[in-house]
């Protein structure tokens, strides 16, 4: 069978675990999808284009490099944080100025100015001065507009007292229901005016305004990082692959750049009465390990009885109701494993004098 053999280095890498959240851990290969992705966006291609992988690899050594990791609260808060700006608003991202910083850990008011310094005095003004126009509104809302919504809901109150004295058809009736409309028409005009007035000169204003806390996070990040992966699909899908492989810039994050040491189409081949010992890593078909198809030559440790570390990894997904809903594939992670035969799912690519046990998912 033929299929393409892909190898790749990598001087650092993360391959996100979805899951973690705190601090960015790593897999310790690419997941499925991650590498699909990568392949389909590197051939150009628009659409889904089904393919089976065989994931193996190995890193040097693994460090945690520190970043810091950036939290917008959901309200503006007076006491805490760095209060920003927001050049665009609808997105949360890092388009942002800052406009002052709380020194303490309580007690600050960026309001009253206590205990904060200040970045920006322009945008730190302008954010006073919409704090300012906010207890305006307010005292607005509940003097003089609160008298005027009293006062039209006692006309409205004292209509539908008088409509209860008269029948209807007759012209007091049909009056009052005049009345009445009028009264509600003038009612609603007051408040969209006031609600317009509040959201183009408050609202969308101070809507730029946000809170940011931030933390020191870590990532963790695998060195010097060797990967074989082979693919199997249609024969076009592999020779477009093959001719636009090095168009491939990275895998994982968008600066984990990748080296494409090699890239050819090989034949894969099937053996009863083998005994090959992978000297590589790799994800493995779950089945395949508990069946005993393919076995752990030394337990490295791990969580799983046949010594290795299972994972459910994302291959493909479809969208339901606007969601991505992943097919997730249950491997094992296996550092040292052998074979002695081979299976539908269990190859061999021997080249020169390397085995590589390909195991496709």
């Amino acid at each position: 069978m033929k299929a393409l053999r892909i190898k790749l280095y990598q001087s650092s890498a993360n391959y996100r675990k979805e899951e973690s959240d705190t601090n960015k851990m790593t897999y310790p290969l690419p997941p499925f999808s991650t590498v699909i992705g990568a392949l389909h966006e590197a051939s150009g291609y628009q659409t889904y284009h089904p393919m089976d992988l065989s994931i193996q690899g190995k890193y040097e050594s693994m460090h945690r490099e520190p970043y810091t990791d950036y939290c917008f609260l959901n309200s503006t808060m007076d006491d805490r944080g760095i209060l920003v700006k927001m050049r665009n608003p609808e997105l949360l991202s890092s388009a942002f100025d800052k406009v002052a910083a709380a020194q303490k850990s309580q007690g600050n008011s960026f309001r009253k100015r206590i205990t904060i310094k200040v970045f920006d005095e322009i945008l730190y003004q302008e954010f006073i001065a919409l704090k300012e126009l906010n207890d305006e509104i307010e005292n607005f809302k509940n003097t003089r507009y609160k008298r005027i919504m009293d006062l039209i809901k006692t006309r409205k109150k004292t209509i539908k007292i008088k409509k209860t004295e008269v029948s209807k058809g007759e012209i007091q009736y049909e009056k009052l229901c005049r009345r009445e409309k009028q009264i509600k028409e003038i009612e609603k005009q007051i408040k969209d005016e006031f609600e317009k007035y509040k959201e183009v000169q408050y609202t969308k204003p101070y809507s730029k305004f946000r809170s940011l806390t931030t933390s020191l996070k870590f990532y963790e990040i695998l060195n010097n990082v060797e990967l074989v992966i082979h693919v199997k699909a249609e024969e076009t899908v592999l020779m477009t692959i093959l001719d636009n492989i090095y168009h491939l810039k990275s895998i994982g994050r968008s600066e984990d750049f990748v080296e494409v040491t090699e890239a050819k189409i090989v034949e894969l081949i099937q053996d009863d009465n083998c005994d090959v010992t992978s000297s590589f890593s790799a994800y493995l078909d779950f089945r395949d390990v508990k069946n005993e198809r393919i076995f752990p030559v030394a337990v490295g440790g791990g969580v799983n009885e046949k010594g290795g570390t299972r994972y459910g990894l994302n291959k493909t997904y479809q969208i339901i109701d606007d969601k991505r809903i992943f097919d997730k594939k249950s491997v094992i992670y296996l550092s040292q494993y052998g074979i002695d035969e081979t299976s539908e799912t269990i190859w061999l690519d021997r080249d020169d004098d390397q085995e590589y046990i390909v195991n496709f998912i």
